[in-house]
């Protein structure tokens, strides 16, 4: 998840948690708040500031992208791959009325403008962390007999009687196990009466990247991705 877990946007996802749990100084905390409101106001701004044809084309023209025929939002404008949103709002003259400074090295704008152009990828890989976060709540029984599983590949039956992977998250993740795999592993934990954790201390970050629930856990309070096998062996997670 390269996408959302990037260096520039660090502080928003992993402030907040690192407050909660000391790690992070009350002023470290009140800066990241700082940076979090300026770039809400500043998109809020270029979401409610439109420019005109006169204002714009002239710059659009020389960066390769097509001119506009009526006023329309900048924030619009902003998503155009050619288009810098900084030049852009110095050329419209509209940095003042749009731009909340923010702490650090990053500008507001810029960092509108980076969610903005991968907005699609992002939400893609938002999509695909709630899939895994909705995979690892599916618990694997212990003792449960893959060797008996007939609809799933011999090397995926081997591999996971091996491993012995304490929930489905654990189970999609292990080399040869494909997801057609996961799949019967799910309708036969379903049809012998499995039900899924709950969701629990859950924190929401910021850009709409989470944290795994605690149920994603072991039961020994060990990461997810550490299997039966490696905690039993006694081996650090």
């Amino acid at each position: 998840h390269r996408i959302l877990l990037r260096q520039d946007n660090a502080d928003q996802r992993l402030t907040e948690l690192g407050h909660k749990l000391g790690l992070a100084s009350p002023e470290r905390y009140e800066r990241m708040q700082e940076k979090r409101e300026a770039i809400d106001r500043t998109r809020e701004a270029m979401e409610n500031t439109s420019v005109g044809p006169e204002d714009v084309n002239d710059y659009l023209q020389s960066v390769d992208t097509s001119p506009i025929d009526q006023p329309g939002p900048i924030i619009d404008l902003a998503k155009r791959p050619q288009v810098d949103i900084e030049d852009l709002l110095r050329r419209t003259r509209t940095w003042e009325a749009v731009v909340t400074e923010a702490p650090g090295m990053v500008s507001a704008p810029r960092l509108v403008e980076i969610d903005l152009k991968y907005e699609g990828y992002l939400d893609r890989q938002r999509q695909m962390v709630e899939k895994m976060e909705e995979k690892e709540r599916w618990p694997i029984p212990d003792g449960f007999t893959y060797h008996e599983l007939d609809n799933v590949s011999k090397e995926a039956r081997e591999k996971l009687a091996k491993i012995r992977p304490d929930n489905l998250g654990q189970a999609s993740r292990v080399s040869g196990v494909r997801a057609s795999d996961v799949s019967v592993l799910m309708v036969l934990l379903k049809n012998r009466g499995v039900q899924p954790l709950p969701k629990e201390r859950q924190f929401d970050g910021a850009n709409g990247t989470r944290s795994f629930a605690t149920s994603a856990a072991g039961g020994d309070g060990r990461p997810a991705d550490v299997s039966r096998e490696t905690r039993e062996a006694g081996a650090p997670a």
